[in-house]
């Protein structure tokens, strides 16, 4: 059980990384060292903050959605029930106390007190029960994370329970704002949920008040002069821009006109300079919540990849730390299996590796039978990249590259974002595809689905694209799904990623490197594991 700690929390530590890099080229999705501690200064009331999160999201509340760019401005308007420590430990924020029972198929939380929706109608626990069952109804993710929530029931007005059939370990640590948010019943409540008017222009608990959304542009929100939490949110005003352009968005944090950038939408050629600059500073914490990574996923419909050979011997060709310099120019971390180094809690750092070895490589695919033909190549396989441009295709020419050299025709074809996820997960017209994963904060909840057997789903992004089926992983996957001793869920997750390792679903290649540029001047936009994803009422910025 948790007791509330509802007072300002102490400023964080901050780093400058000093990295040389070279060519353009756009650091696009998901995709310090010397420590410079933040001053202990009183926190500055007042003032107006410009945060820069490059793609324009298609709604501002993830109630029934998962928009990458969204998750940096739901939680501002519309809380969950907990927030987060950098390991994960969860804190309070519209529960101020909580147990879940020792064999996991319970979960009692006590509401906070005196909370109101920006439209004055007091939050109660009508409002979480409404809201998680919509979550499981609706919301991409929350279909499997409340998958084994049976029963909702207010206990009273400001205390809940959440019944389960079965163990779901993870649960606690998908209550964040950005993840699971509370929304008001009576706005929502026998009216459409996708098309609801409160998806674009949110009603929430949150420390801060919608006032506009200028399409193309930006969307202003105003304090909220009655949150909960006395004397909060510093900032008056919060302005989130969507500055599409890499180039235009690392000349405003230059001139000043931005002061916060998310995951750092700015060309990595431009990262070198910017961290030379006096005024700005670089923090990588914050995004172990939606960490992300790259891999090569083989369709194994296609009969010459369904052989474990041919995967192997491309594994034993592609470099990694090639493709970390050349094109991700050193801001990534090379990756040998399905989870990231960010997600701490489950990474394992010595497992198994398929050295580069040219020689073995063709010999593993002389003995599957793809001998070299008289035009010297074995057979041919198209490679396409999640994006036309920027790393992913860097990464794919240089798959392509090192494919050609062991005999494989290889080429790489290029299409907008919706054209490849249909390509891929709909149309199945696919031999290796590069793109990009989010693990998000649990292996259950990122992982499994790209893994998993009964996951193959046609039509559904981001599942289980490989087509791959095997008994023991699945196994190792459902038993780790509701194990909740720490240790033993562990070394199920474990085992997991050296099956998959040695069955080569997909070839993880690297995770990459999120940045947030900032002000010096602001402070406070990194205090926990969700990074700029929580509710910004700690965000201040002094005078300068």
């Amino acid at each position: 059980m948790s007791q509330d700690t509802s007072r300002p929390l102490a400023p964080r530590l901050s780093r400058r990384f000093l990295l040389q890099s070279a060519a353009l080229t756009a650091l696009v999705g998901a995709f310090s060292g010397l420590a410079s501690p933040l001053r202990a200064e009183e926190p500055r009331r007042g003032g107006s903050l410009t945060m820069n999160i490059g793609t324009e999201p298609p709604v501002l509340l993830l109630l029934a959605h998962t928009a990458g760019a969204a998750t940096y401005i739901s939680g501002k308007t519309t809380e969950g029930l907990l927030t987060y420590d950098f390991d994960f430990t969860p804190k309070p924020l519209l529960a101020t106390e909580w147990t879940v029972s020792p064999d996991g198929l319970r979960y009692w939380f006590r509401l906070r007190e005196g909370v109101k929706f920006h439209d004055g109608t007091p939050f109660t626990a009508e409002d979480v029960k409404f809201s998680i069952e919509t979550l499981k109804e609706h919301h991409p993710r929350g279909r499997a994370t409340y998958a084994h929530v049976t029963a909702v029931n207010v206990l009273g007005p400001h205390e809940i329970e959440l019944l389960l059939d079965q163990p779901a370990p993870y649960l606690l640590t998908a209550l964040a704002s950005f993840e699971s948010p509370i929304v008001p019943k009576h706005i929502y409540e026998g009216k459409p949920i996708l098309e609801n008017p409160n998806n674009s222009a949110p009603i929430g608990t949150g420390p801060f008040l919608f006032k506009e959304w200028v399409r193309g542009s930006h969307v202003l929100f105003v304090r909220n002069p009655d949150y909960w939490d006395a004397g909060k949110p510093y900032l008056d005003q919060l302005v989130v821009r969507f500055v599409g352009d890499a180039a235009a968005g690392a000349a405003g944090l230059e001139t000043g006109e931005i002061q916060l950038s998310a995951n750092a939408p700015v060309p990595l050629s431009d990262i070198a300079r910017l961290q030379e600059n006096p005024r700005l500073g670089f923090e990588t914490r914050g995004y172990a919540f939606t960490n992300s990574i790259s891999r090569a996923e083989f369709n194994f419909e296609r009969p010459h990849l369904a052989d474990l050979r041919v995967r192997q011997a491309v594994a034993h060709v592609v470099d990694r730390d090639f493709i970390v310099a050349a094109a991700y120019q050193g801001h990534a971390t090379p990756l040998y299996g399905p989870v990231s180094h960010t997600l701490e809690k489950f990474f394992i750092p010595d497992l198994p590796r398929y050295e580069i070895d040219t020689a073995k490589a063709e010999a593993l695919l002389e003995e599957a039978g793809y001998p070299r033909g008289a035009d010297g190549w074995r057979f041919s396989l198209v490679i396409d990249p999640t994006q036309p441009v920027g790393p992913p295709k860097l990464s794919a020419d240089y798959i392509a590259q090192v494919l050609q050299s062991i005999g494989i025709k290889a080429e790489v074809r290029t299409q907008d974002f919706a054209t490849f996820v249909k390509r891929v997960y709909t149309d199945r017209d696919f031999d290796i595809a590069v793109e990009g994963m989010a693990n998000l904060f649990d292996p259950t909840v990122g992982i499994q689905r790209l893994y998993w057997s009964k996951n193959f789903k046609p039509g559904v992004p981001f599942t289980n694209g490989a087509k791959y089926a095997s008994e023991r992983t699945d196994k190792l996957l459902e038993e780790a799904a509701v194990e909740i001793d720490p240790k033993k869920r562990f070394d199920l997750f474990a085992e997991f990623q050296k099956q998959v390792i040695a069955d080569l679903p997909a070839l993880d290649l690297v995770s990459p490197t999120a940045y947030t540029i900032y002000d010096k001047r602001v402070h406070n936009h990194t205090i926990g594991a969700e990074g700029l994803n929580a509710n910004g009422a700690e965000l201040w910025v002094a005078e300068g």
